[in-house]
């Protein structure tokens, strides 16, 4: 991950920036990141990407090349140039942590800090968050619709570029996706690798026969076998033929269908492998899917063991973006109420009992039976240290999916968990 320099924030940001520190307006401030709405037929959004957002705070500073190309374009003096070289992030930061669930209009990042240096930060964090969230939050349905079926990342090879892949391989992990097929994504994230062959692999032996055999030889662990590049039953019974022939256990082996009528696919060839005595034998299917097939698919009981989904989850396809926004609550402290945002630094509180979330000010002692949502994760531009790894991030969704009520996790016309104004800040929302 890069830093949050130049290259990661909006000229405007950085123009503002240097006119801040020519007025002299370097107080305290506070900005909230904080959800205006759920996109079309989203209970819920999942926090993911704060990991990064730390690490790019952490990171935060101008290179000698950034402000040599910002001195040629940005109109900025050699002082203005001299004091953007000095800056790095001091802030504090209260964030939800990864995995949570939130409801608008919920902050899920609230920084704290010198103005110059919370007005630098945003493009950076609404980027980061803002994306993860997004696919994270497309995970999520895609494991409601799977029912009790595992999940495998499938997202990389049509991904925007190879970090977005690996950030997509760890919101699939944090939702509880069995595996990957990405190398990186599973090496770094400590995630089961996933083994399967392409329908390349097949016409290049010419004869699935000898391509199965062939695979199955030199990977003999744990081979899928993808059986529809010429006619997919006549490739189930061809898989059997081969695992036989080399002594493969029926639970070593798998098959994948890829395309065609899934269910009746599926169902074929489960009958296939039972009347061939490998009832352990496991079905997989790929190619296109969503949570909406995945629903489909598991409302009819279809036989399949696992799924790996990839385009649709790897761009969010129906919803490619959260409505996020970054907006100035207060600045010496003065509340300030900007466009759509309330003023204030804020804290989310939540009963075990899923009802109404109630928003407030962070200072608002909680509600009874309630606790906070939100959590101090940066003091003074230093990372804190508490319950952060990926691991806990999960236990931390399936927690949150588990309290989820039904009528949020629907898939068609959800109902998101309703957020009440605390009386304080009803208070300061009206003054």
């Amino acid at each position: 991950m890069g830093t949050a320099g130049a290259e990661h924030s909006d000229l405007y940001a950085i123009r503002m920036a240097a006119s801040y520190l020519r007025h002299g307006l370097t107080g305290t401030a506070t900005f909230s990141l904080f959800l205006r709405g759920l996109p079309p037929e989203r209970g819920f959004l999942v926090v993911a990407g704060l990991a990064d957002c730390l690490s790019s705070l952490e990171g935060f500073r101008f290179t000698t090349e950034e402000l040599a190309y910002l001195t040629a374009v940005a109109e900025l003096r050699q002082s203005d140039v001299d004091a953007l070289g000095e800056l790095t992030f001091t802030g504090d930061v209260w964030a939800a942590p990864e995995g949570r669930l939130v409801f608008p209009p919920e902050p899920l990042v609230e920084v704290t800090a010198p103005l110059p240096q919370a007005q630098l930060v945003e493009m950076a964090l609404l980027n980061l968050v803002t994306f993860q969230s997004a696919v994270a939050t497309k995970a999520a349905r895609c494991r409601i619709g799977a029912g009790g079926a595992q999940l495998v990342d499938f997202g990389a090879r049509r991904t925007d570029g190879f970090d977005t892949a690996l950030a997509i391989g760890r919101a699939c992990a944090m939702t509880g996706f069995a595996g990957s097929s990405h190398v990186g994504a599973a090496r770094r994230y400590g995630l089961p690798l996933v083994d399967t062959m392409v329908h390349s692999y097949v016409r290049a032996f010419g004869d699935e026969h000898e391509a199965f055999r062939a695979y199955a030889t030199d990977f003999p662990e744990a081979p899928v076998f993808v059986v529809d590049t010429f006619d997919a039953l006549g490739g189930v019974r061809t898989a059997v033929a081969v695992a036989r022939e080399l002594g493969l256990p029926p639970g070593r082996i798998a098959v994948r269908l890829t395309s065609g009528d899934r269910l009746g696919l599926a169902r074929a060839a489960r009958k296939i492998l039972d009347e061939a005595g490998y009832v352990q034998a496991r079905i997989m299917l790929s190619g296109g899917l969503d949570e909406y097939e995945l629903a489909r698919l598991s409302a009819a009981e279809a036989p399949v063991d696992s799924y790996g989904v990839g385009t649709k989850l790897g761009v969010s396809a129906d919803a490619p973006s959260a409505d996020t926004s970054y907006r100035l609550v207060e600045y010496d402290g003065r509340p300030v109420a900007s466009g759509n945002a309330l003023p204030g630094p804020k804290q989310v509180y939540r009963r075990a009992s899923g009802d109404q979330d109630v928003l407030s000010r962070r200072d608002e002692p909680a509600p009874p039976g309630h606790r906070p949502v939100l959590t101090h994760v940066m003091r003074a531009g230093k990372r804190v240290r508490g319950k952060h790894s990926l691991d806990e991030a999960r236990g931390r969704f399936e927690r949150d999916l588990l309290w989820l009520p039904s009528s949020a996790r629907r898939l068609r016309d959800p109902e998101p968990v309703g957020v009440r104004y605390s009386p304080g800040l009803t208070a300061l929302a009206g003054a």
